[in-house]
């Protein structure tokens, strides 16, 4: 680590995320020196979101958020952090942006994005840059026809799959872009540009359009992830005319651009900064984590819930996402999102536990593991995984202890001690067996758990006695900030050097040293309770299996 970076200069990373846009300083030693946020309903409420989006009322599926309140948030972000950073040391910055979500530049948005005053806020510069003014998000589900055109066109959901690292989901890019040119078709032909949100606040920031980088661009159902070049046959499955829209795919550690001279005039920054290609918030997080060995597990507990890992040899399938890693060419990254996350949970803390995490926890701890048998399966939005609509579902199972034996009783509600408990071990059952299933080993080496929920102790200590594994956790829980930070700084050094460099090389061997370290939380479990949740855990795919296919959204 020293002396590949400058002693006395910065790296920004951002992430812009579903509920805020927040920042992360580090030094040349990897410390983070400073952060700051803004929270899009508190400190922008006249774009009236709850939770950074806004619902369709119709119940159709469609969650979209308002393009220019990311906009604004970026100028806000940048007020609020200048009399605390010296812009003129920032050397380089980077980014993260919440996955699948997409922006649709007009024919005047090139124009525009190089002719910025910097005497002006960007928002009012940049309202009329966009056909679409409300982007789709991940948490939008009103796609389900356009991903079944997409995989039969080449040949069903698991060849989707082995090509694009994924099947047709409905939050992905493809799909939304699908069904706005079916929908809208005089918006598409409107629109010059479609970026995802990381390309989409790149762009800004070099006052151009930036590529989307290979690693986002896998959460598109658009790219062949082994060629890491767009897939023609999907292009031309999706809409005419799509490859000239979307631009050219980078690695995700190249340069996108200098930054744009309204940044240089407006907030000080140096001519000569440069800004590294943005990825997804998952792709991110791996990267703030030094996820880098096989056997290591990270879980992501926010308002999605993401399990990912690493392998050397990945095998896509019906369920979970295979990536590029964003640090390292030779690896994937492999993932499996839950939509109901942070906000499913908070909604059972309103309902059951006085609207209070320490009554909330109080009646975790009260509750004996393994809930007495009862499993819930709550969905407050419809769900990825597994694909199931809006519902709650609650069982009790007898003789919990023999998985041939169980008897299984539902019913329509439990006390509010059980529901707390069950909405925990639901969530953490679940994430293990799909784990499994997807080929990532149990028990872990360890389990890296990030998030705001991982500053819970009581939701880590099940997850320790769950998953039979150590859980540890990281000095903040918003890793995908700090990632966009180190991924700022790995980005300089490969720039610097004229090649690709070890992401490893930063830290070495002082990573205890740097802001990245990680502290052990929990030991793993008992192994005879780990040994009674391997019961649990197969009942509970079992009981899933039965509701997807009573009710799933196929």
């Amino acid at each position: 680590m020293a002396g590949l970076l400058p002693s006395d200069a910065l790296f920004l990373g951002f992430d812009s995320s579903t509920q805020s846009l927040k920042a992360t300083v580090l030094d040349g030693n990897l410390i983070i020196i400073h952060s700051e946020s803004v929270h899009f309903d508190t400190e922008l409420p006249h774009y009236r979101t709850k939770d950074g989006v806004y619902r369709d009322p119709s119940g159709n599926g469609r969650i979209v958020s308002p393009t220019l309140m990311w906009v604004e948030a970026l100028d806000v972000l940048l007020e609020k952090l200048k009399s605390k950073v010296d812009y003129g040391k920032v050397v380089a910055i980077s980014g993260s942006g919440q996955q699948h979500g997409s922006v649709y530049w007009n024919k005047r948005g090139k124009a525009i994005l190089t002719s910025l005053d910097p005497k002006k806020p960007l928002r009012s510069q940049l309202e009329d840059a966009f056909s679409v003014r409300d982007s789709p998000i991940w948490m939008d589900s009103s796609t389900t026809s356009q991903c079944r055109e997409l995989e039969k066109a080449v040949g069903g959901a698991l060849e989707l799959s082995k090509l694009t690292g994924s099947r047709a989901y409905e939050r992905y890019t493809g799909p939304q872009i699908r069904k706005i040119y079916q929908t809208q078709p005089d918006v598409y032909n409107d629109t010059e540009r479609i970026s995802l949100v990381s390309s989409f606040v790149a762009s800004i920031l070099i006052g151009n359009y930036a590529s989307i980088d290979e690693t986002d661009g896998a959460g598109m159902n658009l790219m062949d992830i082994k060629q890491r070049v767009w897939s023609k046959t999907i292009l031309e499955a999706t809409a005419p005319g799509l490859e000239e829209k979307l631009g050219h795919l980078a690695p995700a550690h190249a340069v996108a651009g200098l930054i744009s001279s309204y940044f240089v005039e407006r907030f000080h920054f140096q001519k000569s900064c440069i800004v590294i290609q943005w990825s997804g918030d998952n792709p991110n997080s791996l990267a703030g984590l030094t996820l880098n060995t096989p056997g290591d597990l990270a879980i992501s507990l926010g308002t999605s819930d993401t399990v990912f890992g690493i392998t050397s040899e990945p095998q896509p399938s019906l369920e979970g996402h295979v990536f590029p890693n964003p640090v390292d060419p030779n690896c994937y990254m492999v993932m499996l999102v839950y939509k109901n996350g942070s906000l499913t949970r908070e909604d059972v803390r309103n309902r059951c536990a006085e609207s209070s995490w320490d009554t909330f926890n109080k009646y975790l701890e009260r509750t004996p593991s393994l809930n007495g048998g009862k499993l819930g399966f709550y969905y407050k939005e419809h769900e990825i995984l597994p694909p199931l609509p809006v519902g709650f579902h609650r069982y009790v199972l007898e003789n919990v202890d023999s998985l041939n034996e169980t008897k299984v009783l539902e019913v329509q509600e439990f006390d509010p001690p059980s529901e707390v408990r069950a909405i925990i071990e639901g969530q953490f059952l679940s994430m293990r067996g799909h784990a499994e299933r997807f080929g990532m080993p149990t028990p872990p080496n360890r389990i890296i758990a990030t998030g705001g929920a991982s500053k819970n102790e009581s939701i880590l200590k099940s997850i320790a006695s769950i998953f039979g594994c150590p859980v540890y956790t990281v000095q903040r829980p918003d890793s995908a900030s700090l990632g966009a930070a180190l991924r700022a700084a790995h980005g300089w050094l490969c720039n610097k050097e004229g090649r690709f460099v070890p992401i490893s090389c930063l830290y070495g061997d002082k990573l205890d040293k740097t802001s990245m370290s990680a502290k052990l939380a929990f030991p793993a479990g008992d192994a005879d309770l780990l040994s009674k949740y391997t019961v649990l855990v197969n009942k509970r795919m079992q009981i899933e299996k039965n509701l997807v296919e009573k009710l799933g959204r196929s």
